[in-house]
């Protein structure tokens, strides 16, 4: 009841269906895995009694279980199951074995009157497990019988879990030649008419995007009816446990998925995430799949508002299916070039603009990386070099999403290979010279300093010298965020160790990171003011040391905008973002020259007003170190100016 065939091995908790005996066969089916994984949770909870039973009702729901006292019975077992010797007594052992055997039978049925007549070997097997089954008389159940019963690795011998694998595939098979009617490539039967509008809708979605997994098998359908819902199955690629079934009652949808990879599990939640599905607690992990492997089942369910908003959940489902094809390997090779959640992301972002990976493989894939890297200017990027090391993470995964694109719209317009590569040369050469990433760093780096000067002024502004705790406080953060600054300027300097075109930047943040100490230094001073009670002030000296740390403040803001502006000068620059940036560094100029005159102010109300000579030392630094951040700022304007006319006479 949690096994499936080499082929499907766990269609979560649904099968597919057919007339008569195939849909009865694959009810058993579903009755068997939800029986041997209510085995396994009982042998865990004997094994583990301190340890929370799953709740497994949503499976039993799924599995169609009834009446309703077998459902409870079924829910309520593993939590009766207690260690015993070498295995676990399970009260109510006998019945769950002969609910097994005569699911065994059911599912054995059809394909005793099969065309091709019965499988003598399979026969065999089947009598087998029902013998053993049907023997079981008391509650003992051994280690051994657990494991004969769930065990998937053949190697190990035969067991009934790989019995029902079996069973299950040669029901598949029978499937594929009862199918009687195609709906857009689905293979369908006894549907109506209402069915087959939601068929379509689900094959809307799969097509739009069928084409993006290239000549890779996989994305077969097969939908049909049992009893009051429609049944739509989609067996997504080769792996043994990677298939998904979709369950329609009404306005309700219930879609159960399996995977062996958990990641991809996560993504496949993320990436249907605009659906409205809702999914189980957790997902589920049992042991002995795939030939010894662990994988995840998953139930998730969304009821819809109406018709047309069913069909837009199961055409957005359809769509996305193909974008799980191969997805490890293609994360695995992005992640050569950016670090593991950048290539989830930008394999997510990708599969929302139904851009797909399996181009971008068959295309080159890592080698057009290689390639556009290596066709670079000489000393940008060296041998062992990284590429978010030199482009930056957010450009490189942008980078690396562009060259998805490119790669699918190759395919699609059947363009020659060659030409994605001299594309990705291209990209990557107008990337290095945006130096975007450079001025990423510079960004956050200015957002600091603006944020530690606004920080300062408004704690003047409130008056905390006269609170020692918030004081304190402020200087707690504010050293976190000098450390953080300081974290960019490493990153910087080790980028320049990599490539030439980063040594500018890092020198413009090694001077920029020296405003950010002095404000720092500032507010320390500021808070050692406030603990020694030493800031006694008149209105005069706070007025003019707030005036000087307010006119800094402006300045840190200015400065942002002048990174800003600069990062966006390009071709497409208008005369209005130069002046723009010829504005701002003329602020943060007028500000340098305010900030002389208002600490001379400054020293002049403290010498006059403040009669303490510890309060008066402290707060001649204090201003000091405020303006001296106003000549790193105006140093920085002028670097920036320096910056932002090369830039306009190379794209003027």
């Amino acid at each position: 009841m949690m096994k499936k065939s080499a082929v499907v091995e766990s269609l979560g908790q649904h099968a597919l269906l057919g007339p008569t005996w195939i849909a009865l066969a694959l009810k058993a089916n579903d009755r068997l895995k939800l029986g041997l994984l209510l085995l396994q949770a009982a042998a865990e909870h004997a094994r583990h009694p301190d340890r929370s039973v799953p709740d497994l009702q949503r499976e039993i729901d799924a599995a169609g279980i009834t009446p309703v006292d077998l459902a409870r019975w079924l829910r309520d077992l593993p939590a009766l199951a207690a260690e015993h010797g070498a295995g676990m007594e399970l009260p109510g052992w006998p019945r769950l074995a002969a609910l097994l055997r005569d699911d065994v039978q059911a599912m054995a049925r059809p394909l005793a009157v099969a065309a091709e007549g019965p499988d003598a070997e399979l026969a065999a097997r089947v009598q087998h497990w029902s013998d053993w089954l049907a023997s079981r008389s008391s509650s003992d159940v051994s280690c051994e019988d657990v494991d004969a019963l769930t065990r998937g690795d053949r190697g190990r011998g035969d067991g009934l879990h790989i019995l029902v694998m079996d069973l299950h595939k040669r029901i598949n098979r029978l499937v594929s030649r009862l199918a009687v009617e195609s709906i857009d490539g689905a293979q369908v039967w006894g549907l109506a008419d209402a069915d087959k509008t939601l068929v379509r809708a689900f094959m809307r979605g799969l097509q739009r995007t069928a084409a993006l997994k290239l000549d890779h098998p996989g994305l077969d359908t097969v939908a049909t009816r049992d009893g009051g819902r429609l049944l739509i199955q989609n067996d997504i690629g080769t792996s043994d446990v990677h298939v998904l079934v979709l369950a329609v009652d009404g306005l309700r949808l219930t879609m159960t998925y399996s995977d062996l990879h958990p990641e991809r599990f996560a993504f496949f939640q993320h990436i249907l995430a605009d659906t409205g599905l809702q999914w189980s607690v957790a997902t589920r992990e049992s042991a002995d799949m795939n030939a010894g492997a662990r994988y995840q089942v998953g139930t998730a369910t969304v009821d819809a508002a109406d018709a047309a908003a069913l069909e837009l959940v199961l055409e957005r489902i359809g769509a996305r299916i193909v974008f799980l094809i191969d997805w490890n390997r293609a994360r695995k090779r992005l992640q050569q070039f950016v670090d593991k959640p950048h290539a989830v992301a930008l394999l997510g972002a990708a599969a929302r603009e139904e851009v797909g990976h399996m181009p971008w493989l068959a295309t080159g894939g890592e080698r057009l990386v290689w390639e556009a890297m290596a066709a670079q200017e000489a000393e940008v990027f060296r041998l062992g070099d990284r590429l978010d090391a030199v482009l930056g993470e957010d450009d490189a995964a942008q980078f690396l999403l562009q060259l998805l694109r490119l790669s699918t719209q190759a395919v699609r317009q059947h363009q020659p290979v060659a030409l994605v590569g001299d594309e990705a040369r291209l990209l990557l050469a107008r990337m290095l010279r945006s130096h975007s990433a450079s001025f990423a760093l510079l960004a956050d780096h200015a957002a600091y300093a603006q944020g530690l000067a606004e920080a300062l002024a408004a704690a003047l502004e409130r008056g905390l010298e006269r609170d020692p705790a918030a004081a304190a406080a402020l200087a707690t953060r504010a050293k976190i965020w000098e450390r953080r600054a300081d974290h960019l300027v490493m990153q910087a300097r080790d980028r320049a160790l990599r490539g030439p075109q980063w040594r500018e930047f890092a020198a413009l943040l090694e001077r920029a990171d020296d405003a950010v100490d002095a404000i720092e230094e500032a507010v320390f001073l500021f808070s050692l003011l406030a603990e020694s009670h030493a800031a006694v002030w008149s209105d005069a000296v706070r007025a003019a040391l707030s005036a000087l740390a307010r006119t800094v403040a402006d300045a840190a803001k200015d400065q942002v905008r002048l990174v800003t502006v600069l990062a966006a000068l390009d071709g497409a620059s208008d005369a209005s973002d130069q002046e723009k940036f010829v504005a701002a560094s003329w602020r943060v100029l007028q500000a340098e020259r305010r900030c002389d005159e208002l600490l001379r102010a400054a020293r002049r109300a403290l010498c006059r007003d403040v009669r303490d000579p510890a309060g008066l030392m402290l707060a001649t630094d204090f201003a000091a170190a405020v303006e001296l951040a106003s000549d790193v700022l105006l140093a920085q304007a002028y670097a920036l100016r320096e910056q932002g006319f090369a830039r306009s006479r190379r794209f003027g």
